[in-house]
């Protein structure tokens, strides 16, 4: 696909640095969709966590399956109809990016990541949960990477 590729939504993320550190971090190699054009549209998508279970505990999207990064396998989505829209989703968008590829390989024909990741999303003020309610904790991934998530509470391990 290549950088290219078409960026959904009005508002790429909320900051002009996170926005440059992505744009070297990534290899846009799958559709980006931006937190933004979601909003309205939840109900359209099958959202993939491709964080770690300690990360997805801490919390994670409504309605997200939890699908990992160093652990997943393609049993995961076995019961997924291949023509089933996917927003990916990690901490950025690095290791999400890499679970799109991997999707689309399988034969998933709509897959996007979700561009500035779960930071993102808490950034611009969406809800996340933990065990069905509303949480403002999230977890950062380190310390390195915590300064990105402007919004919430920074959890580490």
């Amino acid at each position: 696909m290549g950088f290219s590729q078409i960026l959904w939504g009005q508002e790429q993320v909320t900051s002009r640095s996170y926005q440059a550190m992505l744009n070297t971090m990534l290899s846009h190699s799958v559709e980006e969709i931006a937190v933004d054009s979601l909003k309205d549209r939840l109900g359209d998508f099958t959202f993939l966590d491709a964080r770690e279970e300690k990360e997805f505990a801490v919390s994670h999207l409504p309605a997200a399956i939890h699908v990992g990064y160093e652990a997943f396998d393609s049993t995961q989505v076995a019961s997924l109809d291949r023509d089933t829209p996917l927003v990916v989703y990690c901490s950025i968008g690095y290791r999400s990016e890499k679970i799109a590829e991997r999707l689309m390989d399988m034969g998933f024909s709509e897959v996007y990541n979700l561009y500035g990741g779960i930071f993102e999303w808490v950034n611009q003020g969406n809800e996340v949960i933990n065990t069905g309610q509303a949480t403002d904790s999230v977890h950062a991934y380190s310390k390195l990477w915590g300064i990105w998530l402007k919004s919430g509470v920074k959890v580490y391990d």
